[in-house]
């Protein structure tokens, strides 16, 4: 199973929207791009394997897996990149700005629901990141 994410770079934070088979899944907020700087920049594009992981803090969510120079990269819900974020990526229900957006927590949940269920019956799951987004499908409000 391959999830893309289509993303548009902004000074203060990358906007995306993922998607499964051409259909939206949510939107998605990160940190600005600085040069896969840990902890203050989005990842690089690419493609990269996804997991089921627990924490204290997070509950169960997702991470992905061999992130060029970077660990730790996963998908929880932030609804403010800048604030939130340590170059994570969080899924979102709208955009409301540059990084930023409502609802995380309701599109986390969805993203979980799609995704978990392959997981755990053994299949690959696998994020394509990539630039490009049409800037009319953010929906930005």
């Amino acid at each position: 199973m391959e999830i893309v994410l289509e993303r548009m770079y902004f000074p203060e934070g990358t906007n995306g929207v993922l998607s499964l088979n051409g259909k939206e899944i949510c939107k998605t907020i990160e940190l600005p791009w600085r040069n896969n700087k840990a902890r203050v920049s989005c990842i690089p594009e690419g493609k990269y394997k996804i997991r089921k992981r627990f924490s204290a803090k997070f509950k169960w969510h997702l991470e992905l897996i061999n992130v060029k120079n970077r660990k730790y990269i996963l998908l929880h819900p932030a609804n403010n990149a800048l604030k939130e974020l340590n170059g994570c990526i969080a899924p979102v229900s709208q955009i409301t700005g540059e990084g930023r957006g409502n609802e995380s927590r309701k599109a986390f949940e969805k993203l979980k629901n799609l995704i978990f269920p392959y997981l755990e019956n053994g299949f690959v799951v696998e994020l394509i990141v990539t630039k490009g987004l049409d800037i009319s499908r953010i929906g930005q409000s």
